[in-house]
């Protein structure tokens, strides 16, 4: 079975830069990244574009975007930072539904990551 350092490398998280900010403690990262799933931010995104509501698009994808980074989930990151900065600029554009679209399908990468990561524990 990989290690959480395998799962996460093989998902595109710099392990060696990301570890730090949970103070090596990979029990707690487990935790943290099991919580992401209790956020309803992606969702609040999602209503925000179809309802047009660029300010409350920005402030979940804004959200989105802070967990992503100190979670070290880069694939998941950049997905998001497309839709944050012409969001905080409050463009009017017709790409925002498959921007979304886009992160949702990372997001679902990282809900297979962390399946993985539990798989891990129960073997």
């Amino acid at each position: 079975m990989p290690s959480l350092r395998e799962l996460l490398e093989h998902y595109g998280v710099d392990y060696q830069a990301t570890m730090p900010r949970f103070m090596g403690n990979e029990g707690l990262y487990k935790k943290l990244l099991g919580m992401l799933f209790q956020d309803a931010n992606l969702e609040k995104l999602g209503k925000a574009i179809q309802d047009g509501d660029l300010t409350a698009a920005f402030e979940a994808a804004h959200t989105l975007k802070g967990v992503a980074a100190n979670m070290g989930l880069t694939p998941y990151y950049q997905a998001i930072c497309s839709i944050v900065e012409p969001l905080r600029c409050g463009e009017a554009r017709c790409d925002y539904p498959e921007l979304y679209q886009n992160i949702v399908d990372e997001f679902k990468k990282v809900e297979a990551l962390y399946a993985s990561v539990r798989e891990g524990e129960s073997a």
